[in-house]
């Protein structure tokens, strides 16, 4: 078996022949074939059966030629395990049955067990690990993400719940940040015992979170995250989410090897308020897809001359994938960033050669 091991090379800032591509949500909705196994089957459902869950995390690898794969799961998982009852409601997101709302919600959490509550994740981790020509991202859901969840009850829009707890009780809101960022240790290093090849932290919403109150009431619980778990050989990611980009200055010792990016801050901007201390993730507009190939391989193009002016770069998208993406742009999409990258890196080689 040939392993692509181009997407571990970019994480640690090494040479590549052509610039890795993968993409948020590429095992969900925009495939015909999964829609249909999801007439069937619920999200649950799926990760609670290991050999379903690890053919949808194969089926984007095999379709779209992308250099990693992103297990089949959801960032709500192993919330189940320390005593939140919760169901993702089709067309709405995570509800809550029973929200975080005092000191003694918190104090009735439990700590996770992930070989007893959540062995089929580490089930599918194992089968990917012997079936995948590629390396395998496994994820958490960052601690303020997930606190809007078990704070507001459901998805929110201006977090309204989740802020008066931070700005009104900050012991509480603290209190609950070390709970989740105990869960997260434990649960991404199971991940990477059983043979998850990288993980990437999911902070999706902190972008609503001004710089100052981003560094006194989340960043503590990240930099913990990922301190904790620094031993680990594998690459680690830390996505702050969409609207992220006056954050990227706060992350300076944040020991993650890969820091994603939205599209609204440029690959070129997002390295200079990072200071080049790690290796770059992004950045495509997700609706950019909608686009007619030819402005969608401009969009590209971009992103591309700016990533390949340091060794470094995963070429992504700013955000997740949504259900009415087409497969076959996704698939050309990937095809134009190994073609177009693997031409340039080769003529910039072939340059730097002849000046030698």
């Amino acid at each position: 078996m040939t392993y692509n091991d181009r997407f571990i090379r970019a994480c640690r800032r090494e040479q590549v022949d052509r610039v890795p591509v993968w993409y948020m949500r590429q095992a969900g909705r925009y495939d015909p074939e999964y829609r249909k196994i999801k007439e069937r089957y619920s999200l649950l459902e799926i990760c609670k059966q290991p050999e379903l869950a690890a053919e949808v995390t194969l089926m984007p690898v095999r379709k779209l030629g992308v250099d990693a794969a992103i297990l089949y799961s959801d960032i709500m998982n192993p919330v189940a395990s320390i005593g939140i009852n919760f169901d993702i409601v089709p067309n709405v997101g995570p509800v809550i049955d029973n929200p975080i709302r005092s000191r003694a919600d918190i104090e009735r959490l439990r700590p996770i067990d992930v070989e007893g509550d959540l062995g089929h994740v580490l089930e599918t981790i194992r089968i990917l690990d012997k079936a995948l020509e590629v390396p395998l991202i496994t994820f958490a859901g960052a601690p303020f993400t997930i606190a809007s969840y078990l704070i507001e009850g459901r998805p929110s829009r201006n977090y309204r719940l989740t802020k008066q707890m931070m700005y009104s009780e900050p012991a509480l809101w603290h209190a609950l940040m070390d709970k989740l960022g105990d869960m997260i240790i434990v649960y991404l290093r199971k991940h990477m015992e059983a043979g998850g090849k990288a993980f990437q932290l999911f902070d999706s919403w902190v972008g609503a979170l001004a710089p100052h109150d981003f560094r006194t009431y989340v960043l503590p619980t990240i930099e913990r995250i990922f301190d904790e778990l620094a031993d680990l050989p594998q690459p680690k990611i830390y996505f702050p989410g969409v609207s992220s980009g006056e954050l990227l200055p706060t992350l300076e010792r944040v020991r993650a090897d890969v820091i994603g990016l939205d599209w609204r801050v440029s690959i070129a901007e997002g390295r200079r308020r990072l200071g080049g201390r790690t290796a770059v993730q992004g950045n495509l507009d997700p609706l950019v897809l909608t686009a007619p190939q030819a402005t969608l391989e401009e969009h590209a193009r971009r992103i591309l001359d700016e990533g390949m002016q340091e060794p470094g770069f995963i070429f992504n998208l700013g955000h997740g994938l949504f259900p009415e993406a087409s497969l076959d742009k996704l698939r050309e999409l990937t095809g134009y960033v190994h073609r177009y990258s693997s031409d340039a890196l080769a003529r910039r080689s072939e340059e730097v050669g002849q000046r030698g």
